[in-house]
């Protein structure tokens, strides 16, 4: 290992560590939803800005994206609109000359568009200019939008984001029988698309190459010539953002240019609907440690049989193409795992004081506690177990931000002086991440990459 990979494996820790006492806040303050942030209606207006992103080990990454304030972001702002209801979108093309005209494709969608001057693809618009575009969705689920202008490019510096269609009856009121908390709703007409909480993650990868040959011929007239050679991506990124910056909170101040995180927190018992976009030109296998996820659409459309039943397989990674996306429902209960998830013949204290005797009421006979216990979603039959295994000892742990200092759920244990930790209510930690293992680093630096965390927390932590 070189004095270079040193000094970029501590500027990547480090960076991490600062981060820790904002995520800190976030957890125990409660302050992330159970909801995608992204902006709602049925007129936006975007435009295409430039700016520099921030990566993990120190960097940044001269890129263009596409924004509803002026300052660009990465990726553009999530657009979330009903299904039925026209949407009108004009965009206006700020970057320089040399960047070409701009334009927007809404794939699976009937797009029809004013203003600005003809492209091969869709109507575009000149530096300085707009276009509008008009379509009306008819069809709920996870879509993306894109430049239709010189792709290979103009896709690649950051001129992407993400779509979510709702159908037209969609509530926040608990559309699920097994929902916790009151939230949720369905991603579609179909009662096996209900979900308590969903999560939005963009997938893509960066050429830094392709940026620097972007930024160095800014003064010219363009268009802009790509590098001869092969396409080869350097960071890869989960909502624009590469591990572990992608945990921190949604509008971190030293990331102005990446304002959505991607960590995940939930319940026992809960369903978490997954939105996956695959935004880059690679494909992205998305593994979720914990449990697999149970497909529920590709490209917005319901797998589902000629009599209406779920089709979607249940799987270990979801395969995402460059362009498509994937809907898919994560449930984690600790059903099986052979052992009292909340340590066996215990009463807890949580951290407001509240003294939770510990039981297992099952009265509806599925095999889980009642959802008005203190501990509902528990596995009755594994009630009172103890871990079937000597757990190590303190000294042998491998303490870490996300380590609670104890085996049961909703416990503390033991952690270092000083180590305040990102996981306050004592939940259970599982990296969400890439299965391909070379984009799980930054610009060759591990830990890092398309990663994120999934939280399972005690049923009394608040998440809302």
């Amino acid at each position: 290992m070189t004095l270079m990979d040193n000094k970029k494996i501590c500027a990547a820790w480090n960076r991490f560590l600062r981060m820790t006492a904002s995520v800190a806040v976030l957890v125990t303050s409660g302050a992330a939803t159970a909801a995608i942030n992204g902006e709602t209606g049925q007129s936006f207006s975007l435009y295409a800005e430039e700016g520099y992103i921030s990566v993990a080990d120190g960097g940044s990454i001269y890129s263009w994206g596409y924004t509803s304030t002026g300052t660009m972001q990465l990726p553009g702002p999530t657009l979330i609109v009903t299904a039925g209801q026209q949407v009108t979108v004009t965009l206006t093309n700020n970057l320089p000359v040399a960047a070409g005209n701009v334009s927007i494709v809404f794939p699976g969608q009937d797009v029809t568009a004013t203003g600005g001057v003809p492209g091969d693809l869709v109507q575009e618009a000149q530096t300085g200019n707009t276009v509008t575009y008009m379509f009306t969705p008819q069809v709920p689920g996870t879509y993306q939008y894109h430049s239709g202008s010189q792709p290979d490019l103009q896709v690649e510096m950051g001129l992407f984001g993400a779509l979510i269609v709702r159908p037209p009856n969609h509530t926040e009121t608990g559309a699920c029988s097994s929902a916790v908390i009151d939230g949720g709703g369905k991603a579609y007409d179909h009662p096996d698309a209900c979900y308590d909480r969903e999560y939005l993650y963009v997938l893509s990868e960066i050429d830094v190459e392709i940026h620097q040959a972007a930024e160095a011929q800014l003064g010219g007239p363009g268009p802009i010539v790509l590098p001869a050679g092969a396409y080869v991506s350097e960071y890869w990124l989960m909502n624009g953002r590469a591990g572990p910056d992608s945990m921190a909170p949604d509008g971190t101040a030293t990331m102005p240019y990446q304002p959505y995180g991607s960590l995940t927190r939930m319940h026992p018992g809960e369903r978490l609907l997954v939105r996956v976009v695959g935004a880059g030109r690679e494909m992205h296998p998305f593994h979720t440690h914990g449990n697999h996820v149970r497909l529920l659409a590709r490209d917005g459309r319901m797998l589902v049989t000629d009599g209406g039943a779920l089709a979607g397989p249940e799987l270990f990674t979801i395969p995402t193409l460059p362009g498509g996306t994937a809907d898919a429902i994560f449930q984690w209960t600790g059903e099986e795992l052979g052992w009292d998830i909340y340590e066996a013949n215990s009463t807890v204290t949580d951290p407001d004081g509240t003294v939770r005797p510990h039981n297992c009421l099952d009265g509806n006979g599925d095999g889980f506690a009642d959802a008005d216990s203190d501990y509902p979603w528990e596995f009755c039959a594994d009630h009172n177990r103890a871990i079937p295994v000597k757990l190590p000892s303190l000294s042998s742990l491998a303490f870490g931000g996300f380590y609670s200092g104890s085996p049961y759920l909703g416990a503390l244990g033991s952690l270092p002086p000083g180590e305040g930790g990102l996981n306050p209510w004592g939940g259970f930690a599982y990296m969400w991440h890439s299965h391909t293992e070379r984009e799980l680093v930054n610009n060759d630096v591990f830990p890092g990459g398309m990663m994120t965390m999934l939280i399972v927390e005690a049923p009394w932590a608040p998440i809302d």
